[in-house]
Parts: structure tokens; C-alpha cells; sequence
């Protein structure tokens, strides 16, 4: 059983004192002794949140522990039986603000289990990722594919190994390295300026720690970003159209495009 506290129990003991003697106060009698003890335990049934069958049970189970039973008596000059008043009912041990439940009972479950279910904006990589980006490469290679067979790659023709072409230029996609090494030694302009390019972009996210997806809050990384696509882009395009016979510098609007896929 559960262990009422002591500071509960004295509260409970004097809370029933007092009402034992305004009942019997306002009794006045014998006779309505047994009417005013129905009336204010149908008012303490009423009053009190336990049910009716769960307290008239605690009370015969308190009384047979007590000992005490309904006895009559007799009459000295009428030999008339009058019952013996009943006993009135304890009240049960009640807590803070009168209740009577028990500890157990006013503990929410919330308090001791969380059971709502909260939103997450994150999903699992298989198979809500891995699903779609497979049906992407799948589309890919088909339109690769189909695009291949209506499509002829520009190619030249059988390179001479005695005829160097002019300007001989790199892929445009290492044109940017090619003007780099017109313009430094090839340990700066290969080595050198790429690794410092490298390096900046690797330490990006070690200084600018903003987890903000919004433009207008990453100004330091779209700005370092910008500034290396800009530089590696207008390489490109000078080493794409403006380099000419022995790649040196001409206006494609003068001499002509000295550019090849």
C-alpha cells in the first residue's frame, strides 16, 4: 500500500475533527441524528470525487477493522427498540485543495513519456535518397545515349604528327591553367596559385560557421565563391577567344575565332 505522509495525515485527522463536531453541533438530537447523518453523508458522497461503491466499501472495510458494529437499544419507559445512530463514515485522507486520489493518479503522462510525435525535416538516405538519384542517372544514360546516335561528336581529323597545329590549345576546361603559364613560372602558375585556391575554399567552412541557407546571410562564402568562379571563367574565356596564332593575344572581332570543341 501506499504510505500517506505524515504532514498529510495530521491535515486529514483535523479536517475530520471539525467535521465530526459541526455535525454534531448541528444535529441537536438523537432523533435527527439519523437524518442528519444520511443528509451530510449523501453530501460527502457528493462532495467527494471518489465513487459511491468505492467509498461505502472503504468504510465497512474501516469499521470491521475497528471493531465496531450497529447495536440497538431499549427504551426505559416505552420499551420501544430505537437504533443506535449510525457511525458516521471517516473521512477519507485527502491531499492539497481537498482531493482525494491517490499520488499515482494526478501524474500526467506527459510528465513521464512523450507521446507526441514531433515534425522532423530530415529523411532516411535509403531509399527516399538513393531512389530518386538513381532515377536521374537512369535518365541521364538514356539521354546520353540517344543523343549519341543522332548526334556525330565534332571531331577533326587523324592528327599529323609532322604538322603541329597553331595555336595549339588545351580543352577549354584547362584553358584557364594554359594562361596561367604564359603569364608565371609553372611552379607558381601550377603548384602555387591553385593550391591557395584549394586551401581558401577548404577553410571556407571553418570561418564562415553561419548555418543560415538565406543569400543575404553568407555574404562572406557567396563572395569568396564568386571572386574564384570569376577568375577561373574569365581565364577561360581569354585563352578560348582571345588567344590566337602562337597564342598570342588577338580581338576575335579582327583575326578571327581560334576556337575548337
Amino acid at each position: 500500500m501506499v504510505e500517506i505522509p505524515e504532514h498529510l495525515r495530521k491535515r486529514a485527522d483535523e479536517a475530520r475533527a471539525k467535521a465530526e463536531a459541526a455535525k454534531a453541533a448541528a444535529a441537536g438530537g438523537p432523533a435527527a441524528a439519523g437524518s442528519g447523518d444520511g443528509a451530510s453523508e449523501a453530501q460527502q458522497q457528493a462532495a467527494s470525487k471518489i465513487p459511491p461503491h468505492l467509498l461505502e466499501r472503504s468504510v465497512a472495510a474501516r469499521a470491521q477493522a475497528s471493531g465496531d458494529a450497529p447495536e440497538a437499544a431499549s427504551a426505559a419507559g416505552g420499551g420501544v427498540a430505537v437504533a443506535a445512530p449510525p457511525t458516521a463514515p471517516e473521512m477519507p485522507a485527502t491531499g492539497p485543495g481537498g482531493h482525494t486520489q491517490r499520488l499515482l493518479t494526478v501524474v500526467k503522462s506527459g510528465s513521464i513519456q512523450d507521446v507526441k510525435s514531433k515534425p522532423q525535416d530530415k529523411v532516411h538516405v535509403w531509399p527516399h535518397l538513393l531512389v530518386v538519384e538513381f532515377v536521374a542517372a537512369l535518365f541521364i544514360t538514356a539521354f546520353t545515349l540517344i543523343f549519341s546516335i543522332f548526334v556525330n561528336a565534332p571531331l577533326l581529323e587523324l592528327a599529323n604528327y609532322n604538322q603541329t597545329p597553331n595555336p595549339s590549345k588545351a580543352p577549354w576546361y584547362f584553358l584557364g591553367l594554359q594562361e596561367l603559364l604564359t603569364m608565371f613560372h609553372p611552379m607558381v602558375a601550377g603548384v602555387t596559385i591553385p593550391g591557395i585556391g584549394l586551401l581558401a575554399l577548404m577553410l571556407a567552412p571553418y570561418i564562415d560557421k553561419n548555418p543560415s541557407k538565406r543569400p543575404e546571410d553568407r555574404k562572406f562564402a557567396i563572395s569568396l565563391m564568386t571572386i574564384h568562379l570569376m577568375f577561373w571563367a574569365v581565364l577561360v574565356i581569354i585563352g578560348s577567344f582571345f588567344r590566337g596564332p602562337g597564342f598570342n593575344f588577338v580581338f576575335p572581332w579582327e583575326a578571327g575565332l581560334f576556337f575548337e570543341l
